[in-house]
């Protein structure tokens, strides 16, 4: 039973490398990063499973493959790259991986909220540009944390905060309990959040769940933070709201479409903070990764 990594960029065939054993399935690794749809058929011949990290499968590609019966998606957001109930159908079965990266996660998370707060990167742009930009941030010892979806990843965000003197609230679809956080109505999170953090899982049932008319009941000024999947949110809303003062700061590491295009609304406001969907990498999150995709397919029937 053979296998492929099909999208591997050289970081992470270097990360392959390091965490591969003598008794894993045979696993070859291309090394050439997103791959293009009309050369994946050619790529996933003769091969009974493949690991995907950011490339696109549609069920055409798996079709013309037809020995290919299982997609390791290197994450949890397979449903941004393909579809995995129209690709059950045609015969391939699509596992993800859960909670390797939770405590990465939650740290650029943090990062990117205190960035945010402190105007950080308007700072940079400024004084690389010759200019001496000053702002006045947001002290946020004392502030309220609004966590919107609570896993792994929003459990090391609230001990985080927590620890820095944060109030944090928490809204999920399901109930849930947590030291040192309090779980609230939505409404009642939205209204008292000066930051909120996105971590929701993306579904149909979630996306755009972040609406107009959900981002008006925000705090004036508040901190939107999204490290989870950027259609969660409306991003013409956001923008709408970022431009007109009514959200203070959006510090964001996920799109709508990634990468994100030359000229694009959010690149060109300061209030915004930008991170290339990297918040999981971090070497420990990689090793954690890919070893447990090796497991997977390790463990994959003949």
């Amino acid at each position: 039973m053979k296998g492929l990594f099909a999208d591997a960029t050289e970081e992470l065939a270097a990360v392959f490398a390091r965490v591969v054993r003598p008794d894993d399935r045979p696993i070859a690794v291309n090394v050439q990063g997103m791959v293009p749809p009309d050369a994946l058929p050619g790529l996933f011949a003769g091969h009974a499973f493949v690991l995907i990290d950011h490339t696109a499968v549609a069920v055409p590609a798996v079709q013309a493959a037809p020995g290919l019966r299982h997609i390791i998606f290197l994450g949890t957001g397979a449903r941004s790259y393909m579809d995995p109930e129209a690709l059950a159908a045609a015969g391939v079965t699509v596992h993800i991986i859960r909670g390797y990266g939770d405590t990465a996660v939650g740290e650029h998370t943090i990062a990117l909220m205190w960035a945010a707060a402190r105007g950080l990167a308007a700072m940079d742009r400024g004084i690389r540009a010759g200019g001496w930009p000053r702002h006045e941030g947001m002290q946020l010892t004392g502030r309220t944390l609004g966590l919107l979806g609570f896993g792994g990843i929003a459990a090391e965000v609230a001990r985080i905060a927590a620890g820095s003197g944060m109030r944090v609230l928490a809204w999920n679809r399901t109930a849930k309990s947590a030291p040192g956080v309090s779980f609230v109505d939505l409404d009642t999170l939205l209204a008292q959040s000066d930051v909120l953090s996105v971590h929701l899982l993306l579904t149909d049932a979630t996306r755009g769940f972040l609406s107009a008319e959900r981002l008006a009941r925000l705090r004036r000024g508040a901190i939107l933070v999204n490290t989870a999947r950027g259609a969660l949110v409306d991003e013409a809303a956001m923008a709408a709201a970022l431009r007109s003062g009514a959200l203070g700061h959006a510090a964001l590491d996920v799109f709508s479409e990634e990468p994100l295009p030359a000229g694009h609304v959010l690149a060109g406001l300061d209030n915004v903070t930008l991170s290339a969907h990297s918040a999981f990498r971090t070497p420990e999150a990689s090793e954690t990764l890919l070893r447990r995709a090796l497991d997977i397919a390790r463990d994959l029937p003949e």
